[in-house]
């Protein structure tokens, strides 16, 4: 099932969307039609919404600044698609949209305009922190790696250093670096 809405892209209150409900609406600017837009430049009951085989058809009634489909103006009914740019006059652009819908989910729609809102911004609070009961901050957790490693490094220089002075204190560099001169 698809539901049918006209957004307002520009004109006098852009972002508002109005649901098409029935099978016959007027878009005008008196506040009987299905579809009222408050400006100068839409007539009382300007055009003409039908819902005919499933598709809404618009005509323009006759209006002082012409109904327009996709930059053309109207010299008779046109059944509108998803994504089609409807113009009253100059100033007031409607996108005509299509909503697919569950049939089974729970639908309110309201009868007038309905201004579609951003949400609004998620507010995030700061992690709260525990201090103990002393007052003082948490402590920090350290990456030990960096301590093992060098630890390590030291060892190493130490058995090496080592090593080589037990080679030298007990005169065996012979026996250990045979290819020095003098052995």
């Amino acid at each position: 099932m698809a539901q049918f809405q006209f957004v307002m892209r520009s004109g006098p209150t852009p972002g508002v969307t109005f649901p098409l409900e029935g099978d016959q609406l007027t878009i005008g600017r008196d506040a009987s039609n299905g579809v009222a837009i408050n400006d100068a430049e839409v007539s009382r009951k300007h055009s003409r919404l039908s819902f005919q085989g499933g598709k809404y058809v618009v005509e323009d009634l006759g209006s002082t600044n012409g109904t327009f489909v996709n930059g053309q103006r109207l010299a008779g009914p046109v059944v509108l698609k998803p994504g089609d740019v409807v113009s009253l006059g100059e100033q007031i652009v409607l996108m005509y949209d299509a909503i697919n819908n569950d049939p089974g989910a729970t639908m309110a729609a309201p009868r007038k305009a309905v201004r579609a809102e951003p949400p609004p911004a998620p507010s995030y609070a700061p992690a709260p922190s525990y201090a103990p009961a002393g007052g003082s901050a948490p402590a920090r957790k350290s990456n030990t790696t960096p301590i093992f490693i060098a630890a390590g490094v030291v060892l190493f220089l130490c058995l090496c250093g080592g090593f080589f002075w037990w080679v030298d204190a007990t005169y065996r560099w012979c026996v250990f670096l045979p290819f020095i001169s003098g052995c």
